[in-house]
């Protein structure tokens, strides 16, 4: 096993705007060498020259601070549901939406591209019918982005476990079920993102809300896992602060025993913080941001 430490751009997002601000808060003040860029940084419905003056203004500032963009990630602003849409002409533009993000994915120089799976409505997936028509539809959408990813040079794509069921993959069997289904014939490989904040909080399993239970079950199958301090009685993005810390159940020595006992391969451990915009959390992002690469670095050095 060989774990590395990166972080996610979401505590950037409208905060960071610049490439030369965020890329050097990852390299100078958090001393991170892996990013994972959202697309709340860079969407990629904005017009082609934008995109493409971005791209390369973002190469540039990486190389200088020594830092590397190893995957891209849907964010908290492309949160929607793509190829679960109900209606086909938003399912054609999202396969196209991605197919753009794949382009931008490889100019930056990453290996995978990825997202949530897909979201369906309440009303999808209050009917045992449609829900299955909408998850087919979804995962044709995924195998479609696929076949262009490949095409592109992509080593693999990601899909994040989720929180509630119409979000998919909420509980351990159902994202065991769906990660069979998206690799079956699938055109490129499909890899985990496990969030060790998510589960179902209305499973009747316990290991559903365990996030060691999680890991045990897919280690093997998981190229990120976002890292969050989290607690049985809440949920969100805490960061790991000595607070947050006294109360959470996220220990790196535990995370990275389950990792190595789950037969784990090389895996990307992701700091996926998010803040409001409220004060204090504002002003306070980057010395919250230093406190938890310190709470993992002794455990992790790379």
């Amino acid at each position: 096993m060989n774990p590395v430490l990166g972080i996610n751009t979401g505590f950037a997002v409208n905060r960071y705007a610049e490439p030369e601000d965020w890329t050097r808060i990852v390299g100078e003040e958090l001393g991170l060498k892996r990013v994972q860029l959202t697309a709340d940084m860079l969407n990629p419905s904005l017009p082609g020259p934008i995109l493409r003056r971005y791209i390369k203004r973002i190469n540039k500032c990486c190389a200088r601070q020594g830092i590397s963009i190893t995957s891209t990630f849907t964010g908290g602003f492309t949160r929607v549901n793509h190829f679960a849409h109900p209606d086909p002409e938003i399912r054609a533009y999202w396969i196209e939406w991605f197919k753009r993000f794949a382009d931008i994915t490889v100019d930056l120089g990453a290996q995978s591209m990825g997202s949530h799976f897909g979201i369906l409505t309440i009303h999808d997936d209050a009917d045992p019918k449609r829900r299955e028509r909408r998850t087919a539809d979804n995962v044709r959408g995924w195998h479609t982005v696929g076949k262009y990813a490949k095409k592109k040079g992509l080593d693999f794509l990601s899909w994040e476990t989720m929180s509630i069921r119409r979000e998919h993959a909420a509980t351990i069997s159902t994202a065991r079920k769906l990660q069979k289904q998206v690799n079956h014939k699938g055109p490129i490989p499909f890899k985990m993102v496990l969030d060790l904040d998510h589960g179902d909080w209305s499973s009747k399993n316990p290991a559903d809300l365990d996030p060691y239970a999680w890991i045990a079950a897919f280690a093997k199958e998981t190229a990120f896992i976002h890292l969050k301090q989290t607690r049985n009685d809440s949920s969100g993005h805490g960061p790991f602060t000595a607070k947050n810390n006294k109360r959470g159940h996220i220990r790196p020595a535990k995370v990275l025993a389950a990792l190595n006992k789950a037969g784990a391969g090389d895996i990307e451990l992701i700091f996926e913080h998010s803040f409001k915009e409220r004060q204090p959390a504002d002003s306070t992002v980057i010395p919250v941001l230093k406190e938890s690469v310190a709470y993992w670095r002794p455990m992790v050095k790379a």
